[in-house]
């Protein structure tokens, strides 16, 4: 005889303990068929093994990107923790129900299991009283009593096998109706399981796509911060370097002017130019043009002058510069060395000052100006006198004050061949070259040279020539130079 395997008899005997306690099957008695339990509770347990894997994460292979895809992933479990608890104690409730179910079917065929045992000992009973009736009739045969009693007791066997057979037919009945609720009630628990599982998934989808939707606002977000704070990082470190820049001009001009800078004898120096003998109003207004144009010109200006309160226009003459400021709400004083200049301003209401210009900036505060304007002076003024000027200038002006210096532009050969020499006060033209090297030698920096007044525009025979010769010969009649106070 073969030796049964251990592991296959100890599975046997797990079986019959299991169908001993709940039985099930195929089992009949009086035809009687026991419900099969297996499935529903193997449908219990894999309902449980779901409900237990809900929040948990699907195991990977070690690795830096799987470490990753788990971390991400443990994080969005905690995340919808919230939304899925609802759905977990509803998981958890069907599989209790499915777990009741389970028992009450359990119950169920221990009674009908009963009821089979209580229908097989009647019938052994039934079957041994009958026996006996029989034996007892065989007795009695010779007596008409006995014969009475074997009647009676006869009609109380068929009254007790009609009884049982009743009992039967009503159980049978009662055994279908309930195989028809239970399958309905499973039919529809199935359904309601699948609405749920759909409800879940879509509820799912909704919080992954509002979760991405947020993840990307923050995202840019934080590009946006990312590109301010660069711009915000890039504008301070220009604006710092803007400052060394300042300061480190400021100490080579310090440094060049120590060693380089000439002292002039202010005994030796004429600091005035001999006065015309003609009317200078009259000369101003028909060779260098009407007020209104002069002062057109200078609006360019403007923007330099707002927001400084302490101005000088050295040089002022009419006053169209000290017109063209107070008409825009800024505040300036004008010095001219005619009388008759300074009592034109002083007709139109503006702050005009008769003296000579190096004489009044001498007598100024260090560092007390804002903001200085010379309009078509320093051409009028012997060679030496200009970078003393500029000097004087930039010894009355705080750090950061500008001045602006407008002369006519020796660069231009027209203004030799007509402007130039109109005025018989002019001295000498004073190159932009050296009208920075003077300004930079005084100590202003971020010097800036603008080219005015089209030579083409008032001589229009120059369009003839190249382009690119009418540039370097022929460019602005004037020019301004502005520098900033280091």
């Amino acid at each position: 005889m073969d030796v049964e395997n251990p592991l296959a008899q100890a599975v046997r005997e797990i079986r019959e303990r299991v169908a001993a306690r709940h039985p099930q099957g195929e089992r009949s008695r009086f035809g009687i068929t026991l419900a099969d339990l297996l499935p529903l509770l193997h449908s219990r347990d894999a309902a449980e093994a779901k409900v237990a894997a809900i929040g948990t994460v699907n195991p990977r292979p070690p690795g830096l990107k799987n470490n990753l895809v788990q971390s991400w992933k443990r994080f969005l479990a905690r995340i919808l923790d919230w939304h899925v608890r609802e759905q977990v104690e509803f998981n958890r409730g069907a599989v209790n129900a499915i777990q009741a179910t389970l028992e009450a079917l359990k119950e169920q065929n221990r009674s009908l299991e009963q009821i089979a045992s209580a229908l097989e000992e009647n019938a052994r009973r039934n079957d041994e009283l009958a026996n006996q009736v029989s034996a007892d009739a065989a007795r009695l045969d010779a007596t008409e009593g006995r014969a009475i009693l074997a009647e009676r007791e006869a009609a109380t066997l068929r009254e007790q096998a009609r009884e049982l057979a009743d009992v039967r037919v009503h159980w049978h009945e009662w055994r279908l109706e309930w195989e028809r609720k239970l399958s309905i009630n499973e039919v529809q628990f199935l359904r309601s399981a699948a609405d749920l599982s759909a409800a879940y998934q879509h509820r799912t989808s909704q919080l992954e796509a509002h979760f991405r939707a947020i993840t990307d606002r923050q995202h840019r977000d934080f590009e946006a911060h990312v590109a301010r704070s660069n711009d915000e990082v890039q504008a301070r470190f220009w604006a710092d370097n803007a400052k060394l820049r300042e300061e480190y001009e400021r100490m080579i001009h310090a440094e060049l002017r120590s060693i380089r800078q000439k002292t002039f004898a202010a005994a030796a120096l004429p600091t005035t130019t001999v006065e015309p003998a003609y009317d200078f109003v009259h000369f101003a207004d028909r060779f260098r043009g009407p007020q209104e144009y002069v002062r057109s010109n200078f609006a360019a200006y403007l923007p330099l002058f707002a927001n400084r309160p302490n101005i000088v226009d050295l040089g002022c003459g009419r006053g169209e510069f000290l017109e063209l400021l107070a008409e825009n709400k800024i505040t300036a004083t004008g010095v001219d060395g005619d009388p008759e200049s300074v009592g034109m301003c002083r007709a139109k209401g503006l702050n005009a000052i008769e003296a000579d210009l190096f004489a009044w900036l001498e007598a100024q505060p260090d560092h007390s100006l804002d903001a200085v304007f010379c309009g078509q002076v320093i051409e009028h003024l012997p060679p030496p006198l200009v970078p003393r000027l500029f000097n004087l200038c930039a010894a009355k002006s705080r750090p950061g004050a500008i001045a602006v210096f407008e002369t006519p532009n020796p660069e231009c050969l027209a203004i030799f061949a007509s402007h130039f020499y109109l005025d018989p006060t002019h001295q000498r033209p004073v190159p932009s070259a050296l009208a920075a090297f003077y300004l930079q030698e005084a100590g202003y920096g971020s010097i800036e040279i603008r080219s005015l007044a089209a030579a083409v525009d008032s001589m229009p025979s120059l369009s003839s020539l190249p382009a690119d010769f009418r540039a370097a010969f022929f460019g602005g009649l004037d020019y301004a130079i502005i520098g900033t106070r280091l």
